[in-house]
């Protein structure tokens, strides 16, 4: 019974960091990185997707101790937001209104850290949240930029719960970042470390409320 509540308790958590990943992308993602803002926002966003991401997946990957779980991990949310982008397909928008992230290749970089330091739980923690929070915000620029005029978007489509003065404005480009990229990746490499720890202790805690 013990062994069942404790599986039932690790799986609830994977789903439940799995589907607020998802609502997070679409509160965070849609308008295209909310166009009106757009380097600002991207660099929220990156900190927000890498953190999310490296939090879910160093406790999956830790519970199970197969490298290679943390892209399965990814995978899960992958599908969950493109399921979830079908809802504002329906109302009537593009199906690329919202981007989803790349979270895939930045999940491979921390199984890739788990497997060459032999399972190495304080490395996973340390290079991979590093690499997760350095990659994750260059994959989804790349990802930005394959989406048609994301600014002709935002005006075509405005977001429905907005109020009309939040809606898009000419974007200032560069007036508050030179390089969202450069800014979002070193913030979440420096932030995403402290939350793979905790993805980390999360897993130990879980076992000792269950063992209690």
């Amino acid at each position: 019974l013990m062994v069942w509540l404790r599986r039932t308790t690790h799986y609830l958590f994977i789903v439940v960091v799995a589907v607020n990943s998802t609502l997070l992308t679409i509160n965070a993602g849609d308008y295209i990185f909310y166009t009106d803002w757009a380097w600002t926002s991207f660099v929220v966003f990156s900190i927000s997707q890498s953190t999310m991401l490296v939090v879910g997946a160093i406790y999956y990957m830790l519970f199970t101790g197969v490298p290679g779980t943390a892209t399965y991990y990814a995978t899960i949310m992958t599908i969950y937001t493109w399921v979830a982008k079908g809802a504002w397909f329906a109302l009537g928008y593009p199906y690329d209104f919202v981007v989803t992230p790349v979270w895939i290749p930045s999940a491979m970089l921390l199984d890739l850290t788990y497997w060459a330091t032999r399972r190495n739980k304080h490395a996973a923690i340390i290079i991979g949240g590093t690499l997760v929070g350095l990659s994750l915000p260059i994959f989804n620029m790349i990802d930005l930029l394959l989406v048609r005029d994301p600014l002709e978007m935002a005006f075509k489509y405005p977001r429905p719960t907005l109020p009309p003065y939040m809606t898009p404005i000419e974007p200032q480009v560069g007036k508050f970042y030179n390089s969202p990229v450069a800014l979002g990746s070193g913030a979440g490499a420096v932030l995403s470390v402290p939350i793979a720890a905790l993805g980390a202790k999360l897993n130990t805690w879980t076992y000792r409320w269950m063992a209690a």
